[in-house]
């Protein structure tokens, strides 16, 4: 199985930026598709973008579209989730997940594995 470790997130003001990393280990990164999901306090994970295991398929949800982008490094095992233009509806704890499969998907129950997840904060 791999081992999934979420940094970068931190307090911004809104308008700012920030970039996320999800490092993985135990097994060979490129063989994952991976998301970004993200859960706010008194609200259901939801889904904000995902990478399939070549790179090349990047979907992304619609409040988050032109100012997120979710990239991988597969030599690094590791992926990214840089984030601009933050608004205070973007303040929640952000998760790295991953499935075994070449092809992402948008649900929480697709997903075989997941980092603790890293908190972001926008002030207004």
């Amino acid at each position: 199985q791999v081992q999934l470790v979420e940094s970068g997130g931190g307090l911004v003001q809104a308008g700012g930026s920030l970039t996320l990393s999800c490092a993985a280990s135990g097994r060979t990164f490129s063989n994952y598709a991976m998301a970004w999901f993200r859960q706010a306090p008194g609200k259901e994970r939801e889904f904000v973008a995902a990478i399939s295991r070549s790179g090349i398929s990047t979907p992304y949800a619609d409040s988050v579209k032109g100012r997120f982008t979710i990239s991988r490094d597969n030599a690094k095992n590791t992926g990214y989730l840089h984030m601009n233009s933050l608004s205070p509806e973007d303040t929640a704890v952000y998760y790295c997940a991953a499935r075994s499969s070449s092809y992402w998907e948008s649900r929480v129950d697709q997903y075989n594995y997941w980092g603790q997840g890293t908190q972001v904060t926008v002030s207004s």
